[in-house]
């Protein structure tokens, strides 16, 4: 695969394009970075970045997994010594994943965000976005609380952090695209140069396919699932016969979790997939990418019951290394 079309794969955005195209063509040594604020198992969420983390480290690219710490006390998740805890269990599967050990760095947000540099630009960029600004780029990622001043300081930190990460790159979910050109937009006037910023796409809630997937809200995939746990959440999840869901009657969009999952978590990690069926419904069958699965549930060749079995035992075997992890943290 080209390193552009491998850099950019499954995003949904990349900002800039030409910034981007100058970064694959000289990807080594270049470091790209995600936050995660340390808030228990990882989930399916998280699990979307790292697969673009995988393949940047493909290309060559260094990796920064920041711990964001001090974001997840700004937003009500715990005490540092509560929150320290879950990040050393929250590396352990990041590395149980697939992230390679050697390409990987770890970074707490407490390391670098509490010195008089980094505070003094929080106060200057601070000074220089407006109120609206600021709520709009935390609006897409805060979880429902009631907002506070902290949750206005959340996004010119993480603004901040792109730069004082030392980064080539910043990548994230399309719900940090705000966030992202928060940064874009701010850091010419503190004199820093801007980054590039990849998006990745949010799935669908898993029950309905509309909204997103979501803990607080609907049904979640995580690293402390039992196969048998996951298998009842797939087997229940909306898996119409068709890549194109019908809308809602009320008018809302649908997407197709089913196929989602298998676009962004499996095809990444797997070079095929096999679903296994009886002779009498047609034997066993494999899928060398995702449009040729996708096409199969579209003509009728692929049961939508067949898909989800083929999906739940794909992504059992992706997170059972961190589930061991996780159960020998317990020990």
């Amino acid at each position: 695969m080209e390193a552009y079309e491998l850099l950019s794969r499954n995003a949904v955005e990349v900002v800039t394009d030409e910034e981007a195209r100058e970064l694959a063509a000289d990807p080594d040594g270049k470091r790209a970075y995600v936050g995660y604020e340390p808030s228990g198992a990882l989930h399916l969420g998280h699990l979307l970045t790292a697969n673009k983390l995988i393949d940047l480290q493909e290309l060559g690219m260094e990796v920064v997994v920041l711990l964001a710490d001090v974001h997840a006390y700004l937003n009500g998740k715990g005490t540092f010594e509560e929150l320290e805890a879950t990040a050393e269990a929250m590396q352990a599967q990041f590395l149980a994943y697939g992230l390679d050990p050697e390409q990987t760095e770890f970074v707490y947000g407490s390391e670098f965000q509490l010195e008089d540099d980094y505070v003094l630009d929080v106060h200057e960029l601070s000074v220089n976005t407006s109120l609206n600004r600021a709520q709009r780029a935390m609006a897409e990622i805060q979880s429902g609380q009631t907002a506070s001043v902290a949750h206005v300081v959340y996004p010119i930190m993480q603004a901040l952090d792109i730069e004082y990460l030392d980064l080539d790159l910043a990548v994230g979910g399309i719900d940090q695209r705000k966030v992202h050109m928060l940064h874009r937009e701010g850091m010419e006037e503190l004199g820093y140069e801007v980054r590039p910023a990849l998006h990745t796409p949010i799935i669908a809630d898993l029950e309905t396919g509309v909204g997103k997937m979501s803990a607080s809200e609907g049904v979640d995939i995580t690293m402390e699932d039992s196969t048998a746990d996951l298998e009842d959440k797939i087997n229940a999840s909306y898996c119409p016969p068709t890549r194109d869901p019908e809308p809602t009657d009320d008018g809302q969009d649908r997407e197709h979790p089913v196929l989602q999952l298998f676009q962004y978590h499996v095809f990444p990690r797997f070079e095929s997939v096999t679903v296994e069926r009886p002779d009498e419904y047609g034997g066993n069958v494999s899928y060398d990418s995702y449009d040729a699965l996708a096409e199969a549930l579209d003509s009728g060749a692929l049961h939508p019951a067949d898909a989800k079995s083929a999906l739940a035992s794909a992504l059992d075997e992706l997170i059972a290394p961190g589930r061991e992890k996780l159960q020998k943290l317990d020990d």
